[in-house]
């Protein structure tokens, strides 16, 4: 798979590819995106060195899947090009409330990726993925229930 990480100098870029080298996910090519500040440096990936690449400049026909995470406007301005040719994955909150675009969180509703409109999947932010994670058991256990299942 053919990957971009767009905000790979961030602390979430920086956590995105330290999950994908953890979890040995199959990189066939990987392109790290960020602004002209960081155009130059490197950062290492399973023990190879990968040059950071400019955004502004990058052809997303290059890739199948693009991990966002450098703010709402930078998501704004270049997440629907990127999602012409790849599926995008968005950390920002720019894209949360657009009905066109699934709410994903994996361990909670993984169906929900399978009507993906506009290519582009969004993730509330942290804390609150954190929370649906605990109450889905919750809700399943109790669904029956009409106000926790209201709640969730």
């Amino acid at each position: 798979m053919n990957i971009a990480i767009v905000g790979a100098t961030g602390n979430v870029g920086r956590k995105i590819l330290e999950v994908l080298e953890k979890k040995n996910f199959r990189v066939d090519n990987l392109h790290l995106l960020a602004s002209t500040k960081s155009l130059g440096s490197s950062l290492n990936f399973k023990g190879k060195d990968i040059k950071i690449e400019l955004l502004e400049d990058f052809d997303f026909s290059k890739v199948d899947l693009t991990f966002f995470s450098a703010g709402g406007g930078i998501s704004e301005k270049f997440a629907p090009k990127a999602a012409k040719n790849s599926i995008v994955v968005d950390n920002s909150s720019f894209f949360r409330m657009d009905p066109e675009v699934p709410l994903i969180v994996p361990q909670v509703n993984p169906n929900d990726m399978k009507n993906i409109p506009k290519n582009i999947i969004a993730n509330p932010n942290c804390s609150t993925a954190q929370l649906v994670i605990v109450l889905k058991p919750l809700h399943d256990l109790f669904k029956k229930e009409s106000y926790l299942g209201e709640l969730i």
